[in-house]
């Protein structure tokens, strides 16, 4: 059986003295006889006793804890956000509440209830891939909860918002491929309910568009983050009797997942299809061959999120949403030809 945590009830009876006074001892307050606060530190060192910060919460009606909610920790995308977002809070003296949604919506609505019942202060959201039902984020919305987009962003939501110019960057990476020669490059596209996936499409279609090259509706494939419909997606542009020449993926685990896919047809990167991905995944330096990718600053996209976070939580109703948009690099690797 679980041992009962021990309370201040249990150090004044063992000393005989009231609750009021080992609160006191335990808060190091000035009015109380040094040889009592003496004797009430070692007994709760002795019976390792802990504040229940569940009850001061209530008390003062702050917890100090914010909340972040990703869809998954399979990817390092939002592992070293999150890492970002926890070095900004720890200076700030607050608590990180992590939970992560598996790309589920009913899963998503699930954690933000429990999220609201262990009263967090505020929250850092990333959205689930399926997520296209915004009520329980309005809901929480309107019942006080500050939250702060990232990544999964969805124009319709007010509250502040962290990203990366994700239009920016697809059209770089497009326009190096044409550069180097690529003609007809396919996109392994995202989910268009989320600003990423719009985005990072514009950016493949205007710049086709500025280099006069044609638009085919059979070059754009809607891999949506899904594992499996990457390898079959690619599989069918392989297949094409005029294939691709070039793919630029929606993200790196997509462009990776495609890459396998090439090389199990027999064919060679880049010698026969060039590849680009979107993240600059740190594995995606070691794989064979190294993959071209646009970079995005993790470790910024968390530390803005939470700065504008706490921002809100200190200047409450006074606080004006905020969008930041950070600048996205193109890192060039050997997937993709020489210019």
């Amino acid at each position: 059986m679980r041992n009962k945590q021990p309370t201040i009830w249990d150090i004044a009876i063992k000393l005989n003295v009231s609750i009021s006074t080992v609160s006191r001892a335990l808060r190091n307050a000035p009015d109380i006889n040094p040889e009592t606060k003496k004797a009430v530190l070692e007994l709760a060192q002795e019976l390792d006793y802990q504040p229940n910060t569940i009850a001061t919460s209530l008390r003062k009606n702050k917890t100090n804890i914010i909340g972040v909610m990703v869809p998954e920790f399979v990817h390092a995308y939002f592992p070293n956000v999150i890492l970002g977002i926890q070095e900004v809070a720890n200076a700030e003296d607050y608590k990180v509440m992590i939970m992560q949604s598996a790309e589920s919506l009913e899963i998503e609505k699930h954690n933000l209830q429990a999220m609201m019942s262990s009263r967090v202060e505020g929250l850092i959201l990333a959205i689930t891939r399926e997520t296209n039902d915004y009520g329980h984020i309005i809901s929480a919305q309107r019942k006080g909860l500050p939250i702060v987009f990232f990544n999964r962003i969805v124009d319709e939501l007010p509250g502040s918002k962290v990203m990366v110019n994700d239009y920016q960057g697809a059209f770089m990476a497009v326009e190096h491929l044409i550069q180097t020669g690529c003609r007809r490059i396919a996109h392994l596209a995202g989910p268009q309910n989320l600003t990423i996936g719009r985005n990072r499409l514009n950016g493949y279609l205007d710049a086709l568009k500025t280099y006069q090259l044609p638009i085919e509706e059979s070059l754009i494939m809607p891999c949506n983050f899904e594992e499996g419909k990457t390898r079959m997606y690619t599989q069918a542009l392989l297949n094409q009797t005029n294939r691709p020449d070039a793919l630029f993926a929606v993200n790196d685990p997509t462009a990776i997942e495609a890459l396998i896919c090439i090389q199990e047809n027999g064919m060679n990167i880049p010698e026969h299809i060039s590849l680009v991905g979107f993240s600059n995944a740190p594995h995606s330096a070691f794989i064979t061959p190294p993959m071209t990718s646009v970079v995005q600053p993790l470790h910024e996209i968390g530390r803005h999120a939470a700065e504008l976070l706490i921002r809100q939580l200190n200047e409450g109703t006074h606080f004006i949403p905020e969008t930041h948009t950070l600048d996205a690099k193109l890192v060039i690797r050997k997937s993709t030809r020489k210019a």
